[in-house]
């Protein structure tokens, strides 16, 4: 496992970083933030003259052909930065059409998104299954699709659906089949957003981001829009889920590192008593803490993308970098609000409440820590068990008294010098005795 970059990589990272102190300064998050649509179609043409929308596809399809490791890379600077708009949002339906699409739907769909023309959103949540854990499992879907002739008919409600209200399409998730185990049953469509029976409401959120309920009345849509099979959706969705996830780990971790720099050179300028706070020991002890649930973050993290780079079974390294990083971040943005004190809180001046209340919906987003931790137990019941010695236990304490002497010098000296001590006293004891 090598976390180093490439050349390409750090190019990648640099332009990336140059790119968004410029586009997207904490003026433009505040007023994307207040703004309805909640991105700008001015950068986010920009954003796909750069290549970042099309990072993560094949050329054949109009992308550029790069890694998963790349995407974590170009997360963790959109994090720093705060960046607004739908890019995770299109870039999980667009990758679950890349794993699970028809030659034609790659062809039509991916080009759109990688040129910037095409925004869509992934419709999976649903408001009965959102207070009980089962929001990210296929058990958690309900609503259903029914066929009529060569159509099907979509019934029911999604909600927290990320920039649905300007998408073009979403990704709906339905369940066609009630039988067998939960997964079997899910099939996946591709939905005109402007279809009649459509009814999009934005919600009003903590992090200012844009979620929505959508409501689905008999809608038609033809069965060639069905992704995959049918009744066999699930499985390429919940592996795009676990992308997903870990790019929102990388999104915290850039977060991080950002809140950490702000938390130094707070401690360093700030003047209190006529010198800085930070020659205080509690102050350090709160940078120090941060920067240790930051690197926790950070290796999980780059840990996870490595795996699903690399083409390796990540579901272990996915569950504990999304229940580590979910968690972990939220005590960054703590030790960052306690160096920062009474300012840190300030909502119209201070930057530090932006990154915190995003926090919030990066870590609920994809699985919370609780669910991720559930994750995590699973695989770990899936260990071999230690295998069990053959034969007769050996070892020191099988061995008679006289030869149950150390073998490392230091402790055999000592255990010498013990033993030395111990006869001098019986022969004291025997002198005394007579």
């Amino acid at each position: 496992m090598d976390f180093s970059l490439s050349a390409e990589q750090e190019k990648l990272k640099k332009t990336a970083r140059e790119f968004l102190e410029k586009e997207c300064p904490e003026s433009f998050v505040r007023e994307m933030e207040e703004d309805d649509g909640g991105y700008s179609p001015e950068v986010w043409r920009k954003v796909a003259g750069l290549g970042w929308l099309g990072l993560a596809y094949p050329k054949k399809y109009g992308g550029q052909g790069g890694s998963f490791l790349d995407l974590a890379i170009l997360y963790e600077e959109m994090g720093r930065a705060m960046f607004p708009g739908p890019h995770l949002s299109t870039l999980l339906c667009g990758q679950t059409i890349l794993s699970a699409g028809s030659e034609a739907q790659r062809t039509n769909f991916l080009r759109r998104i990688a040129r910037g023309d095409l925004i869509m959103a992934l419709a999976l949540t649903e408001a009965d299954s959102a207070w009980d854990g089962r929001s990210w499992d296929a058990e958690g879907v309900e609503m259903r699709a029914t066929r009529r002739g060569d159509d099907y008919i979509l019934d029911g409600s999604k909600l927290f659906v990320h920039d649905a209200h300007i998408a073009d399409y979403l990704l709906c998730v339905t369940r066609t089949s009630a039988r067998g185990k939960p997964e079997a049953g899910i099939t996946l469509f591709l939905v005109d957003a402007k279809s009649p029976g459509i009814t999009c409401n934005l919600l009003k959120t903590t992090a200012g981001d844009k979620q929505c309920e959508v409501i689905f009345d008999r809608v038609r849509v033809p069965a060639r829009n069905i992704v995959g099979t049918l009744n066999g959706g699930w499985m390429p969705l919940a592996r795009v889920i676990q992308r997903g996830a870990v790019l929102l780990c990388a999104e915290m971790v850039g977060a991080g590192q950002r809140l950490l720099e702000l938390t130094v050179n707070y401690a360093n300028t700030r003047i209190q008593f006529d010198m800085p706070i930070g020659i205080n020991q509690y102050i350090q002890d709160h940078c120090v803490n941060l920067l240790s649930y930051l690197e926790g973050a950070r290796w999980v993290t780059y840990q996870a993308a490595w795996k699903i780079s690399s083409g390796q079974p990540g579901n272990f390294e996915v569950a504990v970098a999304k229940a580590w990083t979910s968690d972990g971040y939220e005590m960054v943005c703590w030790y960052a609000h306690q160096v920062h004190a009474g300012v840190g809180y300030t909502t119209d001046e201070g930057v530090l409440p932006l990154y915190s209340r995003r926090g919030r919906s990066q870590a609920l987003y994809l699985g919370d820590s609780d669910y991720h931790l559930e994750k995590v137990a699973e695989q770990i019941e899936k260990w071999p068990a230690p295998d069990k010695p053959i034969g007769k236990p050996l070892g020191l304490w099988k061995l008679e008294a006289e030869e149950q002497v150390p073998v490392w010098k230091p402790w055999r000296e000592r255990w010498d010098a013990i033993e030395k001590r111990k006869a001098e006293r019986e022969r004291r004891k025997s002198r005394t005795k007579k």
